[in-house]
């Protein structure tokens, strides 16, 4: 009976630094040189958290310079992370967004630049910030995701660009709003996006 149940508190020990870990989302720098971006999101004039992102010009160049862009001429301010798929991913960035109806967010504007495809080795692991896009792999323009969980299935077809530094915990509470039937958060959550390295 004592083996037992020193066997089973060990389990319950490993288990509870897994999850805690995990819940850490502890992440490393992987250059200096890299830039780094915090977004911080609000709903219903609250502010929810802050995430940062570093983002990997090594990996794709273009989606790096693209980003950096779009946040250099405020294109995300107030626009939404229009979808929200609990154990996969919170999506945003779409100018529809910012004021126009919700029935257009994730549709996207026609006159951004689009980006070709940067695809790589890159896992869409959890904390991967990768480019959303249409069925056409070079249709890539303002629309980005933040994987909440591992996504291996979108290996190789999606392109990433960097990572969450912090703020994972900020991602769950926004893929965990209460959303509509297209996965849109009842509630509009919204961004404001700044360049801090």
């Amino acid at each position: 009976m004592k083996k037992i149940l020193s066997i089973l508190a060990m389990f319950a020990f490993v288990a509870t630094a897994v999850i805690y870990a995990y819940a850490e989302d502890k992440v490393e720098v992987r250059s200096e040189s890299n830039p780094q971006y915090e977004i911080t999101v609000y709903q219903k004039g609250e502010e929810m958290g802050k995430i940062v992102l570093e983002l990997w010009p090594d990996v794709a160049p273009k989606h790096v310079a693209n980003f950096d862009k779009l946040v250099t001429d405020k294109v995300y301010d107030s626009t939404a992370f229009h979808r929200v798929i609990p154990g996969f991913m919170i999506q945003g960035g779409d100018p529809n967004s910012k004021s126009g109806p919700k029935s257009t967010w994730g549709y996207g504007d026609p006159s951004y630049d689009k980006v070709p495809a940067e695809f790589s080795n890159e896992s869409h692991n959890r904390g991967i910030v990768s480019m959303a896009r249409s069925q056409d792999p070079n249709s890539a323009s303002t629309q980005f995701f933040i994987c909440v969980a591992d996504a291996s299935f979108l290996d190789g077809k999606y392109s990433v660009f960097g990572q969450v530094l912090s703020g994972m915990d900020v991602a769950d509470k926004v893929v965990n709003s209460p959303r509509d039937k297209k996965d849109n958060p009842n509630d509009k959550i919204m961004m404001i996006v700044k360049k801090i390295k």
